[in-house]
């Protein structure tokens, strides 16, 4: 039976995580710690079930039931918690020599990279795509990246639990590892000369995305073998990041 929840938050490095996916996702990632679990009444009794399939296979706290206005006022302003919340610790790291060891036996494989998109919804909603598209990771620069939030992970819908996240202190110096690990890199611009269809790019490929507006760094630019481009009207200046990484991934990926 769950109890009464009690005052208190995670503490220092761990975060709240709220929303049926991210949470649920999050009880079910044997690499995830799990610390107090929180539902409404509502939501625990619309997932419940589900709770508990989840914990006969993995451990969890137990679940302490919370009025939705504390449960408003534990989360940050605006967060859609559907009634259900969860502190964790955050993932273990993952380097670049994880991803390429994932890659080691694929004849076809696909690493995105983010040049300091710094939105923790982008950065969710890559992520998302990225997990939809059969990428193995996703490669960011730590310090122009939002840290492991909630906010990113409910805009990632789970998918924040199943793919590797790999931060790193120097961009171009992870695109030069990938290079030595049999990638070609790809990155994407509104001015190069091909698209990416006409490159017919193959085997195992890092693509590299840039900021809205700004676009990929110069020294971004010069590690990649090659800049491609998406086909646009000319009716909109750009594509958002994460819908641009979207439709680049389904054009690898259909290859």
């Amino acid at each position: 039976m769950p109890r009464a929840a009690r005052g208190g938050g995670p503490g220092t490095g761990s975060l709240w995580l709220w929303g049926v996916h991210p949470v649920l996702a999050a009880l079910a990632n044997p690499a995830r710690r799990s610390l107090r679990l929180l539902l409404t009444a509502e939501a625990l009794k619309n997932h419940g079930r589900e709770i508990d399939m989840v914990a006969r296979s993995h451990p969890m706290p137990q679940a302490e039931t919370i009025e939705r206005t504390d449960l408003d006022a534990l989360l940050p302003m605006g967060a859609v918690h559907q009634g259900i919340a969860l502190a964790v610790e955050a993932l273990p790291a993952v380097q670049i020599a994880d991803l390429l060891a994932a890659a080691k036996d694929r004849p076809n494989a696909v690493v995105l990279v983010l040049d300091q998109v710094t939105d923790p919804h982008n950065v969710g909603a890559v992520i998302r795509s990225a997990a939809a598209f059969g990428a193995l990771g996703l490669v960011v620069q730590d310090r122009h990246t939002p840290e492991e939030t909630g906010t990113m992970a409910k805009a990632a819908s789970g998918a924040l639990e199943r793919m590797p996240l790999v931060r790193v202190t120097n961009l171009v110096r992870a695109l030069e590892e990938l290079k030595a690990g049999g990638f070609w890199i790809a990155g994407l611009a509104a001015d190069a000369p091909k698209t990416l269809a006409a490159t017919q790019l193959s085997g195992h490929i890092a693509l590299a995305l840039g900021s809205e507006g700004e676009g990929l760094r110069r020294l971004t630019r010069e590690a990649c073998d090659h800049l491609v481009k998406l086909p646009q009207t000319g009716l909109v200046e750009s594509l958002n990041v994460s819908n641009a990484a979207a439709v680049a991934l389904y054009e690898l990926v259909r290859r």
